[in-house]
């Protein structure tokens, strides 16, 4: 399992519970992930890349953990230059970004990934948030890295979001860990 790369954005998600494992914590956001993966990948090309973390969600029941093949870059907006919603402008990069490995007995997620703590999540186009996720995907996909995302939902994107997240953070690892084993056997 060496050869396979975990992804958290930060220590506190994993807990010290995947010391068998090559792990790269990012930091927070799409911009510190895609440096940090691209450097990471630029000396040691991995056989696949797994993201583990959080996320919030109104759909998805708070302790539950999910998996994402299907990415949003939910905070690119250029639609009064007239690109349809998501869309990056001037890019090929599909609106709707579907790369990952299938998971087998863990829920199927759409993952918003965006620069902000949602907080007041009302978006039916994507029904998990996240930080990361989307770019992570896309630099797998495009150097034809194997990729799988599982998120550990910590709150409900509502109000309550801020004061949810911290505590979770003590279940997130454990939870994460089983659903890491299910995905590799």
């Amino acid at each position: 399992m060496k050869d396979v790369l975990l992804t958290f954005a930060l220590e506190q998600e994993s807990q010290n519970l995947f010391d068998d494992y090559s792990v790269l914590y990012t930091g927070v956001g799409k911009v510190n992930a895609a440096w940090k993966l691209a450097q990471y990948i630029h000396k040691n090309r991995p056989s696949a890349v797994i993201n583990l973390g959080t996320a919030g969600s109104t759909v998805f029941q708070a302790r539950s953990v999910v998996h994402c093949a299907k990415f949003i870059q939910r905070d690119m907006d250029a639609i009064s230059l007239g690109f349809s919603k998501w869309q990056t402008p001037f890019s090929d990069q599909p609106v709707l970004l579907e790369y990952g490995q299938a998971v087998k007995g863990i829920p199927h997620a759409i993952c918003g990934t965006g620069d902000t703590f949602e907080t007041a999540h009302s978006d039916s186009d994507y029904n998990v948030v996240d930080m990361e996720a989307y770019v992570l995907a896309l630099i797998c996909r495009d150097l034809d890295i194997p990729f799988t995302c599982l998120k550990y939902i910590s709150d409900g994107a509502d109000q309550s979001a801020g004061s949810d997240w911290e505590p979770a953070l003590k279940e997130t690892a454990y939870a994460l860990q089983e659903a890491l084993e299910l995905t590799l056997q």
